[in-house]
């Protein structure tokens, strides 16, 4: 099977979305399928990471200086989706599966595609435009999880909905979740935002833990390799005792199978913290983080500050010490977000299977018949 997957990063963008399908891609591998990544060239991208990860890369340039990276792939679409052809075409192969995670892409974008390959599976978590494609997911968890997509795909596109389908790492699932003890004590804090932190989220929680003595506590900082912070985040790290700084590192899951508590953004990580029944206080640090950290702060399973624009060290203070000093909503919120994700069916991957399952189904209903 020869899989293609069109997504971007930045400094702008994040990570989030390449880090979630290098996951799928490392899935699909061990099942025999062949991936290619056709990413953008934007400032602080995530393509050496690709690389680094052993994928060959597509690169699409850039010609000027963008100011809004999501909003030039909306513009400039007929554009994208020629280069995007041109990849195809270099590949000289068959294309089995196309993978779209990327904001700025819809259904005008994915039709010109539609006799180019076989199949179409979208990744998405927003809801908020239309898709043409065979094969949707939206791990997510919300409230109104089976109707969002209501109207915005074809009848004939299968729907993986829900954290039962989450990508998640194989450090994660190869976890024996019944050897994490946890008893709603804080002695062990991770403090992660993600890979480039564009809001500086990270400086406002150490400024926080500066303003009060948690000499009780060890705080364990994660930065990624394009923050472009890190140098002056190691620094303040460095003049306290208890806290310690990694970058870009490969061994996350037992970072947050050791904590205790984790302070930390409002995206694709909090699957990961639920997976472990590791309780958090995170902050939304971009729009489409918003319905998500409230869907999950109602469940009990986080406590959610707001808006990074709206939040404040001094906030991040407050509710540190007020968990520290609250066992039992700490207890509250490991049972909650244990409730969330079901280990069993992420163990089974679920996902891999019915992936592969309609992409070798020859009686698949949806436009497959389209493909030359």
């Amino acid at each position: 099977m020869n899989v293609v997957i069109r997504t971007d990063s930045s400094l702008q963008i994040g990570t989030g979305h390449v880090m979630r399908c290098v996951t799928l891609a490392k899935q699909l591998e061990r099942e025999g399928a062949n991936i290619i990544f056709v990413c953008r060239d934007f400032p602080g991208n995530s393509i050496p990471f690709l690389i680094d990860q052993g994928f060959d890369v597509f690169t699409l340039a850039i010609s000027d200086e963008i100011q809004n990276h999501w909003q030039w792939i909306r513009e400039n679409w007929i554009k994208d989706v020629q280069e995007t052809k041109l990849a195809l075409k270099s590949i000289n192969q068959k294309v089995d599966l196309l993978i779209i995670d990327h904001y700025g892409i819809d259904t005008v974008w994915e039709s010109e595609l539609r006799l180019d390959v076989k199949h179409i599976m979208v990744i998405d978590d927003l809801a908020n435009r239309p898709h043409d494609c065979d094969i949707l997911l939206d791990q997510n968890y919300y409230p109104n999880l089976n109707v969002r997509y209501k109207g915005l795909v074809p009848d004939s596109c299968i729907q993986l909905l829900g954290p039962n389908y989450v990508l998640l790492r194989d450090e994660f699932l190869f976890i024996d979740q019944s050897k994490i003890k946890r008893d709603g004590n804080i002695e062990n804090v991770l403090i992660f935002f993600g890979g480039t932190d564009p809001t500086e989220e990270t400086l406002k929680t150490i400024k926080a833990i500066q303003e009060r003595a948690y000499s009780a506590i060890k705080f364990n900082v994660v930065v990624g390799l394009n923050n472009p912070r890190k140098d002056l985040i190691s620094e303040l790290c460095e003049t306290m005792e208890n806290v310690s700084y990694f970058c870009q590192v490969k061994n996350m899951a037992e970072l947050m199978m050791n904590a205790d508590l984790a302070i930390g953004a409002g995206g694709t990580t909090s699957w990961e913290r639920c997976f472990l029944g590791l309780p958090a206080i995170t902050i939304v640090v971009a729009d489409n983080q918003s319905e998500l950290s409230t869907a999950i702060a109602e469940k009990g399973a986080v406590c959610c500050l707001g808006e990074s624009k709206e939040v404040s060290s001094e906030d991040i203070n407050i509710k540190l010490n007020e968990l520290c000093n609250d066992n039992s909503k700490m207890n509250a919120m490991i049972k909650s977000s244990r409730e969330i994700v079901n280990p069993k069916y992420l163990k089974d991957r679920l996902l891999i299977k019915k992936i592969l399952e309609i992409q070798n189904d020859i009686n698949f209903k949806g436009r497959a018949k389209g493909y030359l």
